[in-house]
C-alpha cells in the first residue's frame, strides 16, 4: 500500500484525494488578496493552500526571452514579469498562520535554497518541487534531506528525468515521494494531459501519484480522481479578469468549490468494487421495479399451469423469472386472478 503523511493527513491508497489550491502568484503582491485567497480555499473545502517562494534574481537570467503565452498580457521582459509577482518573503509566517487559522495545510514551492531554509523554519509539512525544477538535483537533494514528503511535478519530464529526481530523494534518505503528472502549458489542452501516465509512474517508481492541472475547467481534475490521483493541484484566482500571467487559466472561487465537490463525488462513486446486490436505499426499487412471474390470465384452482398463462412483469417480489420452467406444469393451489404476482404458496 502506497501512502505518505502530510501533517495530520494520510495520502495515498484508500485515502481521500488531497486537494491543493494553488494560489501561486495570484496574490498580485497584495497581502490582503493573498489572505482572501486563503479564505477562498478554505470555503471551497480544499485541503491545502500553496504559494510559491522565489526571487527573480535567482530564478531567471535577465537575458531570458519572453514567453509566447504571455503575448498580449504584458510587454515586460520575462525577468521583469517575475520580479513584479514574486511573493514578499516576509509575508510567509503571516500567511502560514492564516492558513492554519482556516484549517488548511500551508505549502509553498521553494525555487532556491534560501526558500527551503525559510519554509523549513516555518514547519511546512512537505516540499513541492515545480516541473521546471525537476532537473535541479541539488535543490531536490536539499529539500529531500529535511525529511519531509516530496511532491514532484513532472511536466516536460522524461522517464530519465523522473528517475533522477526520485533517485536523488531516495539517495538523501527520503522515500516519501509523490509524483504529479503535469502538462507545462498555460492553459494546457486536455489532449496533452496524458492522465494514464499517473499509473505508469506509480508502477515504475512505487510512488503516490496525482495531477498538477493547468487545463481550463475542472473536468480533467475530476477524471484524474477516477483514475487514482491521490493529490490534485489546481491554480485558482479571485477573478480571471485580474492582471497577471497566471490568472487567465486559473479557476475562480465557485469553480474551485465545484472541483472539490466533484472530486469527493467521484471518490464516493468509485465504491469498493464488490457486486453485493441492492443497498438499503435501493430496496424499494429492487422490490417494485424488477420483474417476476405474473398471471397472464385468471387461473382457477386445480388448473395445471401452461406457458401462456404466465408472463414476466414488474414488480419483483414474486417468483423470479429464472424459475419459469419450474412453475410451468404445476397446479394452482388457489384461484389466481389475472395480473396476480405469482408466489410459491400459490402453486
Amino acid at each position: 500500500m502506497l501512502r505518505l503523511r502530510i501533517g495530520e493527513r494520510w495520502i495515498g491508497d484508500g485515502e481521500p484525494c488531497f486537494v491543493v489550491a494553488e494560489a501561486g502568484a495570484n496574490h498580485n503582491r497584495d497581502l490582503g488578496m493573498a489572505k482572501e485567497l486563503i479564505a477562498v480555499a478554505a470555503a471551497a473545502k480544499a485541503d491545502a493552500v500553496k504559494f510559491q517562494t522565489y526571487s527573480a534574481e535567482t530564478l531567471y537570467s535577465k537575458k531570458t526571452p519572453r514567453f509566447t503565452y504571455l503575448a498580449g498580457l504584458t510587454d515586460a521582459s520575462t525577468w521583469d514579469v517575475i520580479k513584479a509577482i514574486e511573493l514578499p518573503r516576509e509575508w510567509q509566517p503571516e500567511l502560514a498562520a492564516e492558513a492554519r487559522r482556516h484549517g488548511l495545510v500551508f505549502l509553498s514551492t521553494p525555487f532556491d535554497h534560501r526558500a527551503i531554509d525559510e519554509l523549513d523554519a516555518l514547519g511546512v509539512p512537505a516540499y513541492k518541487i515545480a516541473s521546471f525544477e525537476i532537473v535541479d538535483l541539488p535543490l531536490i537533494r536539499d529539500a529531500a534531506s529535511r525529511g519531509k514528503p516530496m511532491i514532484l511535478s513532472t511536466g516536460l519530464a522524461t522517464y530519465e528525468d523522473v528517475e533522477d529526481a526520485v533517485g536523488t530523494c531516495r539517495g538523501a534518505g527520503n522515500d516519501q515521494i509523490a509524483l504529479l503528472q503535469c502538462a507545462s502549458l498555460y492553459p494546457a489542452p486536455p489532449a496533452r494531459m496524458n492522465l494514464r501516465a499517473m499509473e505508469t509512474m506509480r508502477r515504475a517508481f512505487g510512488a503516490v501519484v496525482g495531477l498538477s492541472d493547468h487545463t481550463l475547467g475542472i473536468h480533467v481534475a475530476a477524471a484524474a480522481a477516477a483514475l487514482g490521483a491521490c493529490i490534485i493541484e489546481k491554480h485558482y484566482t479571485l477573478s480571471r479578469k485580474l492582471k497577471g500571467p497566471d490568472h487567465p487559466f486559473a479557476v475562480e472561487p465557485k469553480e474551485l468549490a465545484e472541483l472539490v465537490g466533484q472530486v469527493r463525488e467521484v471518490e464516493a462513486a468509485l465504491g469498493d468494487g464488490r457486486k453485493a446486490g441492492p443497498a438499503a436505499d435501493e430496496l424499494e426499487m429492487h422490490e417494485k421495479a424488477r420483474r417476476s412471474l405474473v398471471a397472464a390470465c385468471a387461473i382457477p384452482t386445480g388448473t395445471r399451469i401452461a406457458r401462456d398463462m404466465v408472463t414476466i412483469k414488474r414488480p419483483g417480489y414474486g417468483i423470479k423469472p429464472k424459475y419459469l420452467d419450474l412453475v410451468i406444469g404445476r397446479v394452482a393451489k388457489a384461484d389466481i386472478e389475472e395480473d396476480t404476482i405469482l408466489t410459491w404458496d400459490l402453486v
